[in-house]
Order: C-alpha cells, then structure tokens, then sequence
C-alpha cells in the first residue's frame, strides 16, 4: 500500500474497464497519451484508467471523469516502426479520485483514494463456484452472440473464478454506466449480482 502512488496520470478511455489482477493490451496514438506513458515508464510505471462521463451540451472542453477508476501498471512496452506504443496494462486496485491537479501535461492528473478498495490488494478467493454462474453464462453466450462478440468460453472457464468474471465485465456489450456499476460493485459475489440483474434488462 505504502508504495503505491497518491498522484497518478488518468487515461480516460470511454466504454472500458480494468480490474484489478487483469491484464489488457492497449494500442497508445494519441500524442498526449503517447507523453504519458513515456513519463510514466521513467518514473514507477503507473497509469489510472477512468472512464469519461458521457459528455452533455457544455462549453467546458473538459470531459467530467467518472470518480472511481482502477490503477495499472504497465509490464509490457514496445515502440512500433510507426510510433505507436503497444503495451500491457496490470490492473492492481481500484481508487476514487480526491481532485485534479493542475498540470502542464498535455494529459490530466489527480490525486487518488484507495481507502475503500483495500480489498483488491488481498490474494484471498472468494466463496463462488462455476456452478454459481451457470445462468449468467448462458445468457452472456447468448447476448455476445448477438452483438457479434466472439469469446473463447472454454479458455475463460480454465482462469480462475474472478479473472472470468472481470474478463466477462469488461469484454461484455455492456453500456458505459452499466460498466461502470461491475467496476464500482465492492466484492466479487456483489459484481456477479450485478451482471445478472443488467442482463434481465436485456431481450433473448
């Protein structure tokens, strides 16, 4: 806990989640974006991931951030021939954010809470059984299905437990806002729950 940053670089991307102990690939173009993994890659290598709020008709340039997101570490880099920065993002707890601080970056900054995700940090597996998502994962299959979304469900099902079910939420057809509720539920048990009640709301 001690060495984890109060202050980190925030990537706002729209419509994607991390959690923590998963791990996602990122292609990195935009030159701001470019700056702060650079700077991040000389310093400890951490990068906040948030979602951005769907923007409403306002005159402030600034996109409002959702205020919980999932710090990542990147461990893995590569400079493509034409720029570009491929690397892999560790998700390692989640945070709120306290306020933005003022910067010259390009990119934005804020100082972050980790006070109610401590639970993140814990190597503990929580009480669920595959045959606890038996129902979920049918209708996922179906709902992926139609939406087009190709899942290897049987490479999901050798992961543990909470790797397929934050893979699930975070590779799901879900809406912004639904997404950011699997993010923000407090436990695993919490997060199955949720994805269950967000897909009565969907026709099969």
């Amino acid at each position: 806990m001690d060495n984890l940053p109060k202050k980190i670089p925030i990537f706002p991307l729209s419509n994607f989640i991390i959690f923590p102990k998963t791990s996602v690939p990122l292609n990195i173009f935009e030159p701001r974006y470019l700056d702060m993994v650079n700077d991040s890659m000389k310093s400890d290598k951490f990068i906040g991931m948030v979602q951005p709020r769907e923007q409403k008709s306002t005159n402030s340039n600034l996109i409002e951030l959702y205020n919980v997101g999932c710090l990542g570490k990147i461990t893995n880099f590569t400079k493509a021939d034409d720029g570009r920065l491929l690397i892999e993002l560790k998700g390692a707890i989640r945070f709120e954010i306290v306020k933005e601080i003022d910067s010259e970056k390009k990119y934005r900054t804020c100082e972050i809470s980790y006070e109610n995700y401590l639970n993140d940090l814990n190597d503990l597996n929580e009480n669920l059984k595959f045959s606890d998502l038996k129902l979920i994962f049918k209708d996922l299959k179906d709902l992926f299905s139609r939406r087009g979304f190709v899942i290897n469900w049987k490479e999901l099902e050798k992961q543990s437990l909470n790797e397929t079910i934050n893979a699930l939420a975070m590779a799901s057809p879900f809406t912004l806002e639904e997404k950011q509720v699997l993010l923000e539920a407090k436990d695993l048990k919490t997060r199955k729950t949720k994805i269950s009640e967000i897909l009565t709301t969907y026709t099969f």
